[in-house]
């Protein structure tokens, strides 16, 4: 059976469907799962297995002594001693039930043991593969995280790590079940090794309906993966502190809530039928597994009836086909689990080994101390993937060392793009970027990486305390507070900050407890510090003072001007009296570059520059 669903363009999309031989090849991914698991911690991973081999044996010794308890109750019964506990002839029977009181409560403790220990260890496993999801993420290309199949594969990977921890329990399990199977049929072949064949024939339907049903359910899962993805979105969208205003204002409760109880729906019904059907045939599959153990049961009682066997060995032959019946059940249906389990595992090792595309080649150039000849376009020309539009076409120009560099142009003129590429989070489609006479791919990407600082328009506005807000500039300096206070004093920040209750150590943000929210222009003015926190060779603001009015943000680019110096700086700004007080002004226009040179030559020239500073200036008359 395959899984379809409709998605929210309209169109329908098959869901994975997969045989017999590609769920079992999925095996293939636990020896790196487990060695995940050993790198966590060794020692809780081995007294797992220890604590597991020794309760294993623990139900066949039990068995053996409640039957060893039944023939001497026999026995006993059956004399004509008195019965009293002070009699000699009581001893035995009453050592027999000491002893299974002993391995009784030694059972008990190690599955408490166990399940500590699974706790412990899960909890490891969990935070090790949210810590390598974090870190792939960061090596990762900006494109992966502009794909929504990227997003995909991320949201697949990421729900591996709680549900694996459920993976490493049932692969333990396993292991312990299966010894636990090997000493019961070691001790039951010798009474009828066809019985024992029969029971496994008869449990066979049962694990290929299960293994069949496990399928399904990973199918819908995956084929579902965008659609969860998207009421992941509406549950935040509908109730959340950035959407709250808007929601109310704009009466968009109903709206959010009818698309989600829709796509719900969709997914309800879908996963519906699929566990209807898997309870169905379940239930009539364990029948075959009923019958197989009630045959040998049969097959016991017969012998025991002729004599064959005594009350004990009755007892402890049936409690222990019942016991193998439920544990070789078990195990098939756990196998399948596991099976299919082990195909998540393959999305979450898919994803750790994905490669980015923009790294360092072997034995780059360290980053210049400082910068000689300066940056160099040379015919650049981009456009994102899978897209046939450029955004960037032919672009030449230079940025100097400690020139102020202004980009100017309409909304999709490239002028973020441009420094996506100037900092490497893109590469160019065509041409190049020269530093100091090298291709900028040629450098070690760290490097040049830790001598950019850049405020984006769309900064992140971390739940952080105000000094982690402005540190996360120079994250490793986070402990240097006179750092820390000199790049606030520079963004005019420590205004903002002196005002806070706790000052520095004031969380910021409204998602934890004695959290304090900011306005735009406060949060802004945090989010500048971070350039200055950063103290690095190029210095990059692309728009981050749009919510300023225009005094204030005059004011903030004419004190970074003054305090950078000596550094190259690009700055990108709509409003002409920020503008101005670049060195030179690089003016875009569709992708290409359509005019550069000084605020007056550019004005002189009377080109589109001169035409959007007149536009502009008369809306201030």
């Amino acid at each position: 059976m395959q899984q379809r669903r409709k998605n929210t363009s309209g169109s329908h999309r098959p869901a994975r469907d997969l045989d017999f031989r590609e769920r079992l090849g999925a095996l293939r991914n636990l020896p790196e799962f487990f060695s995940l698991i050993w790198n966590c911690d060794r020692c809780l991973t081995v007294l797992n297995v220890l604590l597991r081999v020794v309760r294993a044996s623990l139900p066949l010794t039990m068995l053996y002594v409640g039957k060893l308890i039944i023939d001497e109750i026999v026995r006993v019964s059956s004399s004509n001693i008195e019965i009293s506990f002070e009699n000699p002839e009581m001893s035995l029977l009453i050592t027999y039930v000491l002893i299974e009181l002993g391995l009784a409560i030694l059972s008990d403790l190690l599955g408490r043991g166990i399940a500590l220990v699974d706790s412990l260890l899960g909890d490891l496993v969990s935070h090790e593969i949210s810590l390598r999801l974090m870190q792939q993420s960061a090596r990762l290309d900006l494109e992966c995280f502009e794909d929504s199949e990227f997003y995909d594969k991320l949201e697949r990977a990421r729900r591996q790590a709680s549900s694996r921890i459920l993976l490493m329990s049932q692969a333990l399990s396993q292991l312990q079940d299966s010894i636990t199977v090997f000493f019961l049929a070691a001790a039951l072949i010798t009474f009828n090794a066809w019985l024992l064949l029969l029971l496994a024939l008869t449990l066979l339907p049962a694990f290929l309906g299960e293994t069949h049903f496990n399928s399904q359910s990973y199918s819908l899962m995956y084929g579902w993966t965008q659609e969860r993805r998207e009421l992941d979105y509406l549950r935040f969208a509908g109730a959340s502190d950035e959407t709250a205003k808007e929601v109310k204002i704009f009466g968009l409760a109903g709206f959010f809530g009818s698309r989600y109880k829709k796509l719900a729906g969709e997914y309800y019904q879908a996963n519906r039928s699929l566990a209807v059907g898997r309870a169905a045939w379940g239930g009539l599959l364990s029948m075959a597994g009923s019958l197989g153990y009630y045959t040998a049961y049969a097959v016991i009682i017969f012998r025991t009836v002729q004599g064959e066997l005594t009350l004990g060995d009755l007892t402890f032959l049936s409690g222990s086909f019942l016991r193998l019946r439920t544990l070789m059940e078990t195990i098939l249906i756990r196998f399948s689990s596991i099976a299919d389990s082990a195909l998540y595992l393959r999305d979450l090792f898919d994803f750790l080994e994905m490669q980015p595309r923009i790294k360092s080649k072997e034995n780059p150039l360290p980053f210049p101390e400082s910068i000689r000849d300066g940056f160099t376009f040379e015919n650049v020309s981009f456009r994102y993937p899978q897209m046939e539009q450029w955004v960037l076409r032919n672009v030449s120009f230079t940025l100097y060392p400690g020139e102020k560099l202004a980009l100017v142009g309409e909304n999709g003129a490239g002028k973020t793009t441009l420094v996506k590429l100037l900092t490497r989070l893109y590469d160019p489609v065509e041409g190049r970027i020269i530093l100091d006479g090298h291709d900028l791919r040629e450098y070690n990407l760290d490097g040049l990486r830790d001598a950019v600082g850049v405020i984006f328009q769309d900064y992140v506005k971390y739940h952080l305390t105000a000094a982690e807000n402005i540190a996360v500039g120079r994250i490793d300096d986070r402990e240097n507070e006179s750092r820390i206070k000199v790049a606030a004093q520079r963004s005019l920040a420590d205004t903002v900050i002196e005002k806070l209750p706790e000052g520095y150590q004031q969380m910021i943000g409204r998602w934890f407890k004695q959290g304090t929210n900011l306005s735009g222009g406060e949060w802004q003015k945090i989010a500048i510090a971070r350039v200055y926190m950063r103290d690095a060779q190029l210095l990059i603001l692309d728009e981050p003072t749009a919510a300023l009015d225009a005094r204030a943000e005059h004011e903030v680019f004419r004190r970074f001007v003054e305090l950078t110096v000596d550094k190259c700086a690009v700055l990108i700004s709509h409003r002409f009296s920020t503008v101005r007080m670049a060195d030179r002004i690089v003016v875009l226009h569709e992708g290409k570059l359509l005019e550069h040179g000084t605020h007056e030559e550019l004005l002189a020239a009377g080109g589109q520059y001169a035409d959007l500073f007149q536009l502009q200036a008369a809306g201030y008359r």
